[in-house]
């Protein structure tokens, strides 16, 4: 049996996660973790029944832990989750929390040799080095969630990383395809948090639509599957059914498709290496009817290429790249910045950025917290 924790079970991720447990049911939720929305918390544990929970904010611990009793215990901060994430009777930690928040928690699950059902996709592109050198050490074993990863990780099954040319991700596009710079220059929050094919939580959403979360899976996607950048490519796909391709050698170009539902990758990193069976909608393809692709635009949708650009630079810059975007995401959300202004202020944090060689998670907090300051007095 599964015995996990959710880092993040409050998040689109996690509830979805905890969606796939109650039709799986042989999956034992010992903890779950929250950053501050402890009505739904609530409800989970009263659910669920985990042995302890994590809410970030030490005052809403204190409120959880009164109207809870002490059957369950509430821990707070980035200490709580680092305890939730190496509990000894656990086998497996869900990464479902966004941002660099997830960064310290999943390196100690790694070295307590826990397996990582990765939806976090900034521990990777900030600290992708380190994580694999970890995994490899540690043995353990680490399993894309997200949708384009899961189908990779999918296709590859059992295949020799020397019969791979390249691999394709898909991109639904956004809501904006096929807008020129100028029109992006009037688009509102309430547009951008409006994908067409997922349902998913604001930051990511925001970065669907700049294609800035395609430059993310992009550098992660490095680091999973080890490859460099030229043999990475991103396809524009609007209907969001293949959710990503893996091209072999001799031309053969295998495809991973379903419904765009994150339920369906998320159970195959719960129950790997087995598949088990859902009641989920199953795909018809005579219904869908048409399947079409296109390159993606960089000239008007920049966030793209410059992950590229982090990603050749190497070193610290994919940290850049990746804490410029978290704050000017954060600033939109806030209405703060315009919509273009996003993508400035990640090419102007990169463009101040002299690239370095980071060792250790001190290192990655160290250049994040360096270009924060730079986004908050650019």
């Amino acid at each position: 049996m599964r015995k996990i924790t959710i880092l993040g079970s409050t998040g689109s991720i996690g509830k979805q996660t905890l969606e796939v447990i109650r039709e799986q049911k042989n999956i034992e939720v010992v903890a779950l973790t929250a950053n501050q929305n402890i009505d739904l918390l609530e409800q989970q544990i009263l659910e669920f029944n985990p042995k302890c929970v994590v809410v970030m904010d030490e005052k809403k611990a204190q409120q959880l832990q009164k109207k809870i009793g002490h059957k369950t215990e509430v821990l707070w901060g980035m200490d709580g989750l680092i305890t939730v994430a190496t509990l000894s009777e656990i086998n497996l930690v869900v990464t479902a929390v966004v941002g660099m928040i997830g960064l310290r928690p999943t390196i100690a699950a790694i070295k307590s040799g826990k397996d990582i059902a990765l939806a976090n996709k900034e521990t990777l592109v900030t600290a992708g080095a380190i994580i694999m050198d970890l995994v490899k050490k540690h043995k353990v074993q680490l399993l894309p969630v997200d949708s384009e990863h899961s189908a990779i990780f999918q296709c590859l099954d059992g295949a020799q990383a020397s019969t791979v040319a390249s691999i394709i991700l898909t991109a639904s596009g956004g809501p904006f395809r096929g807008y020129s710079k100028e029109r992006l220059e009037e688009v509102t929050l309430e547009q951008a948090l409006k994908h067409p094919n997922w349902s998913m939580g604001a930051k990511i959403t925001i970065d669907s639509s700049t294609l800035v979360n395609k430059g993310l899976e992009v550098i992660e996607a490095k680091w999973l599957f080890d490859l460099r950048s030229e043999q990475i490519q991103v396809v524009v796909h609007p209907q969001s059914i293949v959710h990503s391709m893996v091209e072999f050698i001799d031309g053969s170009i295998i495809a991973q498709m379903g419904l765009p539902d994150m339920k369906l990758p998320i159970q195959y990193a719960l129950a790997y290496p087995d598949r088990v069976s859902n009641s989920y909608p199953r795909l018809k393809l005579s219904e869908i009817g048409i399947l079409t692709f296109e390159e993606p635009d960089l000239q008007v949708f920049k966030g793209l290429g410059l992950a590229y650009d982090a990603l050749k630079e190497g070193g610290s810059m994919p940290i850049v790249y990746n804490a410029a975007n978290e704050s000017a995401v954060d600033m939109f959300l806030k209405r703060e910045i315009q919509y273009n202004d996003i993508v400035k202020i990640i090419e102007n944090a990169m463009l101040k950025h002299d690239v370095a060689q980071c060792t250790d998670e001190t290192d990655v907090i160290e250049i994040e917290s360096w270009t924060r300051n730079i986004v908050r007095n650019r």
